[in-house]
């Protein structure tokens, strides 16, 4: 399905696709706020010092790139596809017979993917790591178009909503804001809501899925990425009617920072502020809202190869990086804009990941597991009183 890159392809491809920022020299001197737009087309608007910030995050997107090309040919190409590496870091248990150069693969390959993945190789090792390439297999090869052919001229409340959230889905942007993008993530929203009508269309997954189409190139690829983030790697009934998913992640996540950031959670309370305020849209646009583009991405070449854990780990981290500033205040709305503040000028991957990895306490996918099931009979509760209070007003309406 991918063919390999020849160094001089992966050179040429790097210089083209990672340019080097440069303001004016006006705006060098006076510190102005200047704009510009990064690899992915987003327009950023920042001073001096992101931009410098941005450059060096461009050569590190370049050295890290240089180490990935050493790697496959050292290794091989397409090492870290093999089934026994992934299965290692999948958690499945070790055979007595195993080759200690395919652990030590196993091991690299957790390092590398959290360092992050080349953008030139993101769509090839999202695709297949993710499990999207095992999950198209097992369906025929014209399974998408026939699902878009299927599909279209029908009206539902999910393709009216899509409908409706099109023109908002990152406004501007140079292809996703205009009438062929509109066409492109249109057709994999409504494909998917067909796919799973449990699911339809929830608001967020627009951002998701324009995110994607950017990344992988088609929007097939894209659709089957979608398909495996909302079927495999995030928790069940996330985006349902009721969100019910969502809002254990809310609970749990509200847990998990008073266990890591006691203090702020102490703070928070007595500001009477809700984390899910914030949270709940870091989770539903799995921070594609609120991060710059390649901060986003970094978290999603880890979230899918590592899982939902991952968008905690993240949350945790943005929270720690303001813990002194978030002590300091004394309304709901400072908290809001420090927060928002922060997620849109980390523009260094690495100061917000390092956090994430380095100084939140470990997390593995069974103990989120087992604290998400030690909060589904409360939220079930919740949103069974809430649904009967709706329908109490609707009766006494009548």
């Amino acid at each position: 399905m991918y063919k390999t890159h020849t160094k001089r392809e992966v050179s040429l491809e790097f210089q083209s696709q990672i340019p080097v920022l440069r303001p004016s020299i006006h705006s060098r001197r006076a510190n102005l706020t200047v704009k510009f737009q990064d690899l992915y087309g987003f327009t950023v608007e920042g001073n001096v010092d992101d931009v410098n910030v941005l450059n060096e995050v461009r050569e590190k997107v370049r050295q890290q790139g240089r180490v990935w090309w050493a790697l496959e040919a050292s290794k091989g190409a397409n090492w870290y596809l093999q089934p026994q590496v992934t299965s290692i870091v999948e958690g499945i248990a070790l055979k007595s017979s195993l080759k200690l150069s395919t652990l030590a693969n196993a091991i690299t390959l957790k390092k590398l993917i959290r360092k992050g993945i080349p953008p030139v190789l993101r769509p090839k090792v999202w695709f297949s790591l993710s499990g999207a390439a095992k999950k198209k297999s097992t369906v025929p090869e014209s399974y998408y178009n026939d699902l878009t052919k299927a599909v279209e001229g029908k009206v539902t409340p999910a393709t009216r909503q899509i409908d409706h959230d099109l023109p908002r889905t990152f406004p501007g942007h140079p292809w996703l804001d205009t009438p062929e993008g509109h066409a492109t993530l249109r057709r994999v929203l409504v494909a998917y809501s067909f796919r799973d009508s449990d699911v339809g269309y929830c608001q967020g997954l627009n951002y998701v899925a324009a995110l994607l189409l950017l990344v992988m190139k088609t929007e097939e690829d894209a659709f089957w990425m979608l398909a495996v983030l909302l079927e495999n790697v995030l928790v069940n009934d996330c985006y349902t009617n009721n969100l019910s998913g969502c809002h254990v992640e809310q609970r749990v996540f509200k847990d998990l920072l008073v266990k890591e950031c006691p203090r702020i959670a102490a703070h928070l309370e007595e500001l009477e502020f809700d984390v899910s305020l914030v949270a709940t849209e870091w989770f539903l646009c799995l921070f594609s809202k609120s991060l710059p583009s390649e901060t986003t991405l970094r978290v999603w070449d880890v979230l899918f190869f590592e899982g939902a854990k991952v968008l905690f780990h993240v949350a945790l981290a943005i929270f720690k990086m303001k813990e002194e500033e978030l002590l300091l205040t004394h309304h709901v709305g400072d908290v809001i804009n420090i927060l928002q503040k922060t997620t849109h000028h980390l523009f260094d991957p690495d100061d917000l990941l390092t956090v994430a990895f380095d100084n939140v306490g470990s997390m593995t996918t069974k103990t989120i597991s087992k604290q998400r099931k030690k909060q589904e009979p409360a939220v079930m509760a919740e949103l069974d009183q809430r649904f009967r209070r709706l329908n109490s007003l609707k009766m006494d309406e009548k």
